[in-house]
């Protein structure tokens, strides 16, 4: 499915949306630490909590893998087109001597 999604945005567009995402995910899980550092919880509550929180960090660092992964594929996609623009102005330079 994530093959499909990439086909239909750019690179660029994707590594943006994740970083959204991961700096949202960053935000909930400071919010999830604040409180469970805050006040006194009752055990039903920090259990949820600490759930919610190694959810939020499992999530975190799937967006970081996913964004390593594009970055890499977003610098392979520039070195080819610097590649092609060089190419092209070899013959360019070529063709008009």
């Amino acid at each position: 499915m994530a093959k499909k999604k990439r086909e239909n945005l750019g690179v660029a567009l994707e590594i943006d949306g994740l970083e959204e995402k991961l700096s949202q995910c960053q935000r909930d899980l400071e919010a999830v630490n604040f409180r469970l550092c805050g006040a006194e919880l009752s055990p039903d509550t920090r259990k949820s909590l600490e759930k919610e929180k190694n959810s939020l960090m499992n999530k975190a660092s799937n967006y970081e893998k996913e964004l390593k992964l594009l970055r890499q594929e977003n610098r392979k996609n520039m070195l080819l087109s610097v590649a092609i623009f060089v190419l092209l102005s070899l013959i360019y330079a070529w063709w008009t001597m």
